[in-house]
């Protein structure tokens, strides 16, 4: 079984396993109907009709579900994923007749008249297509979005930008999620994608944030911290200063991921949150939820 067909057959047998038997058998014809047409009506029709005929609830997927998503596809953490996104992404899925691009043209073809429930669906599953090489030019224009719940898509608990991104396009990502005011934690590859570059923009971004009176999310320092210059620090020293608690916090932990002497050095200096970090008690994670 490829790659494809056991993604599809895991999202399959999770959508059946959560509706009524009706709309199950409805469910698996429309995937016999997709993998076998010449032409795309049927897919589009299923897909129209999928959350109408299976509902929308989250699919609520238990811990031994979720290691198995892993083990289908590294990475795959659809913890969010409702049941019509599952079973569209498996219609997607049932679509793929061997050929790569002319899959990323079908998909291509969804993207430009998908509503906004398709369209999130079909980012989520960027990590289970075939030919993953042809869509970063997609993955990235969703990366672009000014809605939220789309960038989110592409962005949050999905492996695909932290696998196909350039430096460009994931510093880009990354910068965007601070602009449209969501959280860098759910971001698969935030620590270890973390370069100087990005480093430096995340400094600019805060500045500007500073210069028009705007708070500065805490989680920005979070990709400062491993690759600060003597600039950063000189911002990490005025955050620990003059930030409010969540702030000092942030700023503290972001030093004590500073491999330079000086920040430990600087650190040392706040032995109320050199203490708490040392100890396991600051962490980012916190901060998104806060």
């Amino acid at each position: 079984m490829s790659p494809c067909e056991r993604a599809c057959a895991l999202l399959t047998r999770w959508v059946v396993e959560r509706v009524p038997a009706e709309a199950a058998d409805w469910f698996r014809t429309q995937l016999a109907a997709v993998a076998s047409a010449a032409e795309e009506k049927p897919l589009y029709l299923a897909l129209g009709w999928a959350p109408r005929r299976l509902g929308k609830a989250d699919l609520r997927l238990s811990p031994a579900e979720l290691a198995e998503a892993r083990e289908v596809r590294p990475g795959f953490d659809p913890v969010e994923w409702s049941v019509d996104q599952a079973a569209r992404v498996a219609l997607v899925l049932a679509s793929f007749d061997g050929d790569p691009q002319r899959f990323r043209t079908r998909l291509e073809t969804l993207f430009r008249t998908a509503d906004i429930g398709e369209t999130i669906a079909f980012y989520r599953g960027l990590p289970l297509y075939p030919g993953p090489e042809l869509l970063v030019a997609r993955a990235r224009e969703g990366a672009r979005s000014a809605m939220r719940p789309v960038f989110e898509a592409v962005a949050h608990r999905n492996p695909y930008p932290k696998e196909w991104f350039d430096e460009h396009a994931w510093n880009q990502l990354v910068l965007k999620a601070l602009f449209i005011g969501t959280t860098l934690d759910p971001i698969q590859g935030l620590d270890e994608r973390a370069n100087p570059r990005l480093a430096r923009m995340l400094c600019d971004y805060a500045h500007e944030r500073w210069a028009a009176g705007r708070p500065v999310s805490p989680e920005l320092w979070r990709c400062v911290g491993p690759h600060a210059d003597d600039a950063a620090l000189e911002d990490l020293a005025r955050v620990l200063e003059t930030g409010s608690g969540e702030e000092r916090k942030a700023a503290a932990l972001a030093l004590a991921n500073c491999p330079r002497p000086e920040a430990k050095t600087l650190l040392a200096r706040y032995p109320e949150l050199e203490g708490p970090i040392a100890r396991g008690e600051i962490r980012w994670a916190a901060f998104a939820q806060g």
